[in-house]
């Protein structure tokens, strides 16, 4: 019996993050996988880098940006192969995201709902930070927006303390992953199926942006 509920415990992760990656492709968000949260040799990431710099917070591929797909197939053939993969969603595709420490986000939130503005999707990672979806930009705004490369970390706005914006070529990491320390990634407010309207990302923007400078010390 305790090998049983044992073998329950490791399945139930890996078919979480499976479900998780179709339930996304299914949305139209494009998916790929990130390394899991432990390697060997009792290393804290399952990538083969040593010292890995964010720990099962990455893609396993430094490829992803091609890979990144919503086919069904594909998505369901990697989780079965490596199935303790964490889930990666890449953005400035469908979406943008505004990634805020996690007292920022929980104002921004309050002021959001007295205001009557459109949240949109919200993610905690851990205790630590809230994920704002929003829109992406368009071409036409190209030269307003920031924009995030494979060699750099995502942009911060200087003058919103913690404020980083994930959009072209970045990615943040999506429930349910799960970080070393064994904080999950959870919906806050949850993607709907089907999809309703991102909201508009400069009037979010101002709102989690206040939030920042003033939660910040």
């Amino acid at each position: 019996m305790a090998q049983v509920l044992q073998r329950r415990r490791r399945r139930r992760p890996a078919e979480g993050m499976l479900s998780a990656a179709l339930r996304y492709a299914e949305l139209g968000w494009p998916v790929c996988r990130g390394a899991a949260p432990a390697g060997a040799g009792g290393r804290a990431c399952g990538c083969d880098r040593v010292g890995c710099p964010d720990p099962g917070a990455h893609p396993v591929s430094a490829t992803w940006g091609l890979e990144a797909t919503t086919d069904p197939d594909t998505v369901a053939g990697w989780w079965r192969a490596t199935p303790g993969a964490n889930v990666i969603l890449p953005t400035g595709r469908v979406f943008d995201v505004f990634d805020v420490p996690a007292g920022a986000g929980v104002m921004a939130l309050a002021r959001m709902g007295r205001a009557g503005v459109q949240a949109g999707p919200v993610a905690a990672v851990g205790t630590r930070r809230y994920l704002f979806f929003v829109a992406t930009r368009s071409p036409a705004d190209e030269d307003e927006w920031w924009s995030c490369h494979l060699d750099c970390v995502p942009e911060r706005i200087a003058e919103s303390p913690g404020l980083r914006w994930h959009c072209r070529d970045s990615y943040v990491l999506a429930a349910p992953s799960v970080l070393p320390s064994d904080s999950p990634v959870t919906w806050i407010r949850s993607p709907e199926q089907p999809p309703e309207p991102l909201p508009d990302p400069i009037t979010v923007l101002d709102i989690v942006s206040d939030a920042c400078e003033e939660f910040a010390p």
